[in-house]
Formats: structure tokens, C-alpha cells, sequence
């Protein structure tokens, strides 16, 4: 009898419990009519309550104010730039059927004694100098994004996907992620480098409290700053593009004016901030970034901003966590961020197939970023006002400084999507 007794207590206490993560399990949102009524923040009214009709409201005020709500609330602050240090580690003159030359350069961010060091591969046309490039960072190494046996495989933390085990690259994931996410060859022959960092060289992809990659290195710079404003690892992210164009400064093959950085999902994410922080990215590029990225918090279609947080809890600052089922009250939404970029280019793009990064509300983004960068001088999206209904698949929006196209399939870079970037490219970057 107690050993039934016992048995039955348990089965008890095991439904009660799945029955608790049953009821607490995320089932996403993908019904416009069951949006939550939200009214986005205004981007072009300061603080104060004055509406900003000028470049230079904009400039000395209102954009200071978008960015420091950022910075506290969403992606964290960061430390300034730091020493870097460069070494050339390899090179080939005949890359990519003889069109290229390709490099292996070691850039290593200094503060005291702590460095983290990431490598860059960096592909640039064989018969020119000087050259305008995109930077992404890649996934799962830079090894990946090109099958050649001479390209160094990362001995860092790598996350178990694409044959990934044990957090360790081998010989067996080269060359996986080539194609429509790196069509180098392509790039090359439109006259553009291609620089990639493995994202894990500057901050691993799991959460444990902000203590590796070059959070521990800047642990001494981050005690004045609030926990909750402390940077998380999207701003880590940004942080080493960043210190790339530093060294490209300094590297006659590029030319660092004429930088487009682009990333997809969470680093399209990371494209995206590294763009409102640092001017000097001619053109930004956002491939399916979705929450935290391109798209309004507000609509809470697909991936919310309770969800991201509760899965990624390391990729925002501490203080956003406030805002889980709570978008309206945070002092910004998504558009703003756009907005942080211009009147420099941007472009984003989203998937049919994607609609847990709610391409609509991308799309949104740009609408409502269309006026601040009317303000400064530009096109915006380009016509006369920007367009009133969400595009069809494969119908670009790509004639003013500000782009957009919805392309059919999934959560992924295609060779579409880049052929619309180059284009772009050679309107703004070239």
C-alpha cells in the first residue's frame, strides 16, 4: 500500500509539473488581427516635447537621446576603443580561381595586460587596391564559409550545430556554410573585399553571467557602469566590427570609408547596432534580424521580446528584461534604431517563410524610419513618401537610402538577397 501510496504522489506531482510547463510553454503570435493595440514611441519629439523639424535638433539632441535609451535599456553600454595590435598570419595570391588574394590577419584588442584576439579572413579583388568591402561576422568559423585546407580552423567554443560536436571545429565543417551566405566569388567579381570573423573570437554564444570572451577583459572598465546598462554580447559583437575598420584604417588594401557591414539573424542584430554606434559603416545591411533587430517589439508577432530574452538572456543588457510583456512601456522601439543609422545607407530584408522574425514589421521599421532620414536630406525609402503597403516577394524597394525586399523562402542568406545587396552597394558604397 505505500508503495502505491508513493507511486501515485509522484504521477501526481509529474503531471502538476508538465502540466505547469504546458501552460507556461511560448506559443507564438502569427495573426495580425490578434496584435496588441501599441502606439510607437515618436522619433522626431525630444524629451522634452519638442518636435524636431531640423538636422541640427537631430544631431545635438534628439539623436543623443535615442541612442542613450538604447545603450541603457537595450543592447548595453560599451567601453571606448581600445588598443588593437595587428599580425599577418597567412596569405595566398591565387584565391577564389586566381581572382583573389586571401589573408588570415590576427587583430588583438588590448587593455593593460587582458587581450582577446579574433582573426579576420579577408578576401580582396587581385587586380585592385583600396577596395570597398563588406564585414559580417559567421558563425561557426571562419573556416566554414570556404572549403581550401589552408584556412585555419577556430580552436574556440563553437555551438553544437552542422555537425558540430563537443563545441569543437573539425576538418568536416569546412566549406558548410559557402554558397548563397558567401558567394565570394560573386562579391569579387562586382569589385568588393569580403572581411569575416568568426563571431565566437570576440564572445562566445551562451550565457554565464557576462564573465568570457572580451567581457572578462573589460571587467575593470564596466564597474562605474550600472549592472543593469552593463553591455551584452550583441554590443561585444559590434564592438569587435568595430575594432575591425579600426584596422582597416590602417590596411592599404581597403579602403575603410567605403565599409558595409551585414549580418544575419542575431548578427544582423549585431549589423544593426554596430551601425547606430559607428559612423563610419557607409552602408548597413540586416538579414532577417527580427526582434532585438529590425522589426517592432511592439507588434510581439513571432519572437517576442519575452521570449528572446528568456532564451538569450546574455545578447541585451540586464535592463531590457524589464520590458518582457511589457514592450509598450520601453522608451524606443526598433524604427528608432533604424533611424540611429541615417542618413548612411541601410537595407533590410526579410523571408515569406520567416514569420518568427514578422518580415511585416521590418518592413514597418523602415516606414517609420522613412522621416528622420527625409529630415537629414535623403530619399528615405525613395518616391515621394514611403510606400503604403507591405511589397509582394521578389519586389525590391531599392531607390532611396533606405531599402527593403521580402524574398519566398526561409530563415536563411540566398543568392537573392545578396544580388540585391550589391546593387544597393553600388548606389551607396561604390
Amino acid at each position: 500500500m505505500k508503495s502505491f501510496t508513493c507511486q501515485t504522489s509522484l504521477l501526481i506531482v509529474f503531471l502538476v509539473h508538465s502540466n505547469a510547463l504546458a501552460q507556461n510553454r511560448f506559443v507564438p503570435n502569427y495573426d495580425e488581427t490578434a496584435i496588441p493595440a501599441y502606439e510607437l514611441p515618436p522619433a522626431l519629439v525630444t524629451n522634452a516635447g519638442d518636435s524636431v523639424t531640423d538636422r541640427k535638433l537631430w544631431e545635438n539632441t534628439r539623436r543623443p537621446e535615442v541612442l542613450e535609451f538604447f545603450q541603457s535599456e537595450v543592447y548595453g553600454r560599451c567601453p571606448a576603443a581600445c588598443e588593437i595590435k595587428h599580425e599577418a598570419v597567412s596569405e595566398k595570391t591565387d584565391a577564389i580561381n586566381g581572382k583573389a588574394i586571401r589573408r588570415e590577419v590576427d587583430v588583438t584588442m588590448v587593455t593593460g595586460s587582458r587581450s582577446t584576439t579574433m582573426r579576420l579572413l579577408i578576401y580582396t579583388p587581385k587586380s585592385s587596391s583600396n577596395v570597398p568591402v563588406f564585414i559580417g561576422l559567421n558563425f561557426q568559423g571562419n573556416h566554414t564559409i570556404d572549403p581550401a585546407k589552408d584556412i585555419s580552423i577556430t580552436k574556440n567554443w563553437i555551438r553544437n550545430r552542422g555537425g558540430v560536436k563537443d563545441n569543437k571545429a573539425t576538418e568536416a565543417t569546412r566549406g558548410t556554410a559557402a554558397g548563397g551566405r558567401w558567394p565570394i566569388e560573386t562579391i569579387i567579381d562586382r569589385g568588393y573585399g569580403l572581411v569575416t570573423i568568426y563571431y565566437g573570437d570576440i564572445d562566445p554564444d551562451f550565457d554565464d553571467g557576462f564573465k568570457n570572451g572580451i567581457h572578462r577583459q573589460f571587467e575593470q572598465q564596466m564597474t562605474p557602469i550600472p549592472p543593469g546598462e552593463r553591455w551584452g554580447s550583441i554590443s561585444a559583437w559590434a564592438y569587435g566590427l568595430s575594432r575591425a575598420v579600426d584596422y582597416f584604417e590602417q590596411d592599404d588594401a581597403i579602403d575603410a570609408k567605403r565599409v558595409a557591414v551585414i549580418g544575419h539573424s542575431r548578427l544582423g542584430k549585431t549589423s544593426l547596432w554596430a551601425g547606430a554606434t559607428d559612423p563610419r559603416f557607409k552602408l548597413v545591411i540586416s538579414n532577417d534580424s527580427g526582434c532585438g533587430g529590425a522589426a517592432l517589439s511592439r507588434r510581439a508577432i513571432g519572437e517576442t521580446v519575452a521570449r528572446i530574452n528568456t532564451s538569450f538572456p546574455h545578447w541585451f543588457c540586464d535592463n531590457y528584461q524589464k520590458y518582457n510583456n511589457n514592450e509598450n512601456a520601453c522608451p524606443v522601439d526598433q524604427h528608432m534604431l533604424i533611424g540611429l543609422i541615417a542618413p548612411r545607407a541601410v537595407y533590410v530584408a526579410s523571408a515569406t517563410g520567416d514569420r518568427w522574425a514578422d518580415p511585416r514589421g521590418e518592413f514597418l521599421s523602415c516606414v517609420h524610419a522613412d522621416p528622420i532620414y527625409r529630415l537629414l536630406g535623403t530619399s528615405g525609402m525613395g518616391g515621394e513618401s514611403p510606400p503604403a503597403e507591405f511589397p509582394m516577394a521578389e519586389s525590391p524597394i531599392n531607390s532611396g537610402h533606405v531599402g527593403y525586399h521580402l524574398r519566398t523562402g526561409e530563415h536563411d542568406v540566398t543568392d537573392y538577397d545578396w544580388a540585391q545587396y550589391l546593387d544597393f552597394a553600388d548606389q551607396h558604397v561604390k
